[in-house]
């Protein structure tokens, strides 16, 4: 890319020669999903070989991906994010955000979701696909937290916008966190019970979920995505709300193998969702 001089010293514009190019962005998007090898890449993407191996030596020259040997015979290689690129997730979310609600939407800001939008058919399309691996996020027992708890026959993991927030102004589908987590309390012991795990994620701080956590007595873990690596693996909507990208509310229900067996979202009826989270984990964890 052919550059200004006054370009040396401009972030915008080094940043650009990274996520500025259609493919970089999208084998980053395909990385942070999990899809770090290069013929699962290829397949992913729909890339030539000759392409893709050349965007790969980019991305790993401009230190955002290492490259790996998994296999020696045949010598195959995978790609992972390092912290330059683990950094860059916010900006990818950030992209999504705005296309989901400028691009793809007609810029309204809300928490919520038309279920004739693509928002809908994304989330709903991640049932039968599987959480990659080492998927640790903050969590209020302080140690970090694999998503999906590995010792369950099911695991509940909720998404929710932030729990003690003023919003700057009325937002259809911002409101009913502290609801929802008292629901999910409310209903602990029988999930427990029946073998099966619960985890509530939101972007807020982890000091800010731990405070919660301990006035509301919320006797599951809380995970923090406050980088933005669970929204940017599942491409979970976003909106943006008190200073913040936030996670728009929805209940996925996971096997112990990882994959996604149930979506509810959009969420509106909170009673109704927490129910049927019940009802469709415990069904699944009796198998």
């Amino acid at each position: 890319m052919r550059m200004h001089n006054a370009d040396a010293t401009c972030g915008i514009a080094q940043a650009a020669t990274i996520v500025g190019d259609w493919w970089n962005v999208l084998i980053l998007r395909e990385v942070a999903r999990g899809q770090v090898r290069f013929d699962a890449l290829a397949a992913e993407l729909g890339l030539s070989r000759k392409v893709l191996t050349e965007r790969l030596g980019r991305l790993v020259a401009a230190g955002v991906l290492s490259r790996g040997l998994y296999q020696r015979r045949p010598v195959r290689y995978e790609y992972l994010l390092t912290d330059s690129g683990r950094a860059l997730l916010p900006v990818l979310v950030a992209m999504q955000d705005w296309g989901d609600r400028w691009a793809l939407g007609d810029g309204s800001l809300t928490a919520t979701a038309a279920e004739d939008g693509a928002e809908h058919a994304r989330v709903h399309a991640l049932a039968g696909t599987r959480l990659p691996e080492g998927l640790l996020l903050p969590a209020t027992g302080g140690a970090p937290l694999d998503v999906v708890a590995p010792d369950a026959a099911a695991t509940v993991l909720f998404s929710y916008p932030a729990t003690g927030v003023q919003w700057e102004e009325p937002l259809p589908g911002a409101a009913g966190c502290a609801l929802e987590n008292r629901l999910f309390r409310d209903a602990w012991p029988a999930l427990r019970d029946a073998g099966v795990a619960v985890r509530g994620v939101s972007t807020q701080l982890p000091d800010e979920q731990a405070a919660f956590a301990r006035a509301e007595s919320v006797p599951y873990p809380l995970l923090s995505d406050h980088r933005l690596s669970l929204a940017a693996a599942l491409r979970l909507p976003t909106f943006h709300g008190a200073g913040r990208l936030r996670l728009k509310r929805a209940v996925l229900v996971l096997d112990p193998l990882r994959t996604i067996r149930h979506v509810l979202f959009p969420v509106g009826d909170i009673s109704h969702a927490v129910d049927e989270a019940r009802r469709l984990a415990t069904a699944l964890a009796h198998g």
